[in-house]
């Protein structure tokens, strides 16, 4: 698992965009501080700012310094790591400009004495993928045989299911499926990963973990922040496709899984779309009856007012994209038949959290005043962000004479591991591509079926338009419509009733 990566040279597509000076470039540099890049490595950006390579290695600089102070200031190893990095203006929209990219990348190569290793970044629109692809091919840089060629994409792959087997179909013809990185950050998180540690390293769970000892299952992700510039993107995409789709369908499949015969990242892949394949059919009926969808209003968030979605900059007046999604679904297997799943993610909500909460069967009789509400006595809660934990909450007698009953938690919190540094999503995820580890990417059958189970509900939504969706003011906890539609229990967001809202469009 710490296997250093072959010598390589990273391209990135799109390189003078934000995801290059915020993420990219700032977890290189981590796994450069940490030693974990091979000792011969270039990082190539590639655009269409007219820069040359002192200059774009300022830029990166100044970002650095500007978004990570405590981090990039003074640091004497951040000049040695940009000597490293390299830039090269490119039209990629123009299939001829490619011919002399690549010769310049070949001259850079043979000068450091690299393997014939490319690991491609596609750090742009994703209206360019195709483009970008089909002109790699057509300069023969989609295989070597004297090295490698892998390709890393960003979401969303598509916005519906017949686009993103478009893609698919297009990027299987020119780089074998061993080599396309659909990258998920959500799956870079360090608490994503522990849970495959904690359900596989551990025998306590496994005999609890299925329909016997479990009711239901939430997976929740909520933000306090809009859409801020992201207005043109998010109004074409909303909640579903941003959230639900990408991050939290793959979050339940690391739930759901069954063990694997192997940890290897085919034999673990495989029972991910087995998971998939296992999805109840949405039918109008559950649309009708499990799911909700919604839009913020103008409200109150950290103390400041904020205005409504329609009124964000690049959204459009009359939009009616989601910015909350809820929904309910089962997976028809024999481990989780009948287990219903409770999804739900929204902009502008009362805090910023993620996580799963496992909820396990209440006892068959209540002996104790204060035992528990509803069937949310006995959880396992594992936090996400922001503060990285894991807890088991379950019932314990009050001091005193009475066999009063109140719920306790056992936590463990990633920051109490003070010498230990949480490495970031993208640093986990671009080491893996370079080590060829694609157990943390999508694979092309999980990601068409995922779109698959979510198509029914995409048009139902499209075609509805306005009908359905209701609106919640900014800053709210959760709509209201969520606890009396989707939820199984009022009692499970017991603590939160005050904050919850409960406004529809006029």
């Amino acid at each position: 698992m710490n296997k250093i990566p072959d010598s390589q040279i990273l391209v990135i597509f799109g390189a003078s965009g934000d995801l290059t000076h915020r993420k990219l470039i700032p977890a290189l540099f981590e796994l450069f501080e940490r030693k974990l890049l091979p000792a011969k490595f270039l990082i190539v950006g590639v655009a269409r700012t007219r820069q040359n390579t002192e200059e774009f290695r300022q830029s990166l600089l100044d970002s650095m310094i500007q978004n990570r102070t405590t981090y990039a200031i003074d640091n004497p190893h951040l000049t040695d790591f940009l000597r490293s990095v390299y830039y090269i203006v490119c039209d990629t929209t123009r299939s001829e400009a490619y011919e002399a990219l690549f010769r310049e990348i070949e001259q850079l190569r043979n000068a450091a004495g690299i393997d014939d290793n490319l690991l491609f970044y596609l750090a742009t629109p994703p209206i360019m993928y195709p483009t970008i692809a089909s002109s790699i091919e057509a300069r023969h840089q989609n295989r070597s045989a004297e090295g490698w060629r892998r390709i890393i994409i960003e979401k969303p792959y598509g916005s519906n299911e017949a686009e993103a087997r478009a893609l698919d179909r297009l990027l299987c013809a020119i780089f074998p499926e061993r080599e396309i990185y659909r990258i998920d950050h959500f799956l870079g998180k360090e608490t994503v990963q522990n849970l495959l540690v904690l359900r596989f390293a551990n025998s306590i769970w496994e005999p609890l973990w299925n329909r016997n000892y479990i009711d239901h299952i939430e997976i929740t992700a909520t933000e306090t922040l809009g859409v801020e510039q992201r207005g043109l993107y998010y109004d074409s995409a909303g909640a579903l496709r941003d959230m639900v789709q990408s991050h939290l369908l793959q979050i339940m499949a690391f739930i759901a899984m069954e063990p694997p015969a192997t940890f290897e990242p085919e034999a673990i892949r495989d029972e991910i779309a087995k998971v998939f394949r296992s999805l109840r059919p949405l039918s109008p009926d559950d649309i009708a009856r499990h799911t909700l969808r919604g839009q913020y209003a103008t409200g109150t968030v950290d103390g400041q007012k904020v205005p409504a979605y329609r009124d964000e900059p690049r959204v459009d007046p009359q939009s009616t994209t989601e910015t909350f999604a809820a929904l309910k679904l089962y997976i028809d297997n024999w481990r989780w038949a009948d287990v219903p799943i409770y999804i739900y993610t929204g902009k502008r909500l009362a805090e910023k959290r993620s996580e799963v909460v496992i909820h396990f069967r209440n006892t068959p009789r209540t002996f104790f005043p204060g035992q528990c509400c509803g069937n949310s006595c006995n959880q396992l809660v594992i936090t996400l962000q922001p503060d990285e934990s894991i807890r088991l909450r379950f019932g314990l007698k009050q001091p005193g004479t009475n066999f009063e009953v109140s719920q306790v938690s056992m936590d463990f919190f990633y920051s109490s591991l003070i010498e230990t540094r949480l490495p970031g999503a993208y640093e986990r995820l671009l080491l893996d591509a370079m080590r060829g580890d694609s157990l943390l990417y999508s694979r092309s059958d999980a990601l068409e079926l995922s779109w698959h189970f979510l198509a029914p509900l995409l048009e139902s939504w499209e075609r509805d338009g306005d009908e359905g969706l209701i609106t919640y003011p900014a800053g709210c906890k959760i709509p209201r419509e969520v606890v009396d539609r989707i939820l199984p229990d009022p009692c499970l967001l017991e603590e939160n009733a005050c904050t919850l809202c409960n406004t529809r469009r006029p």
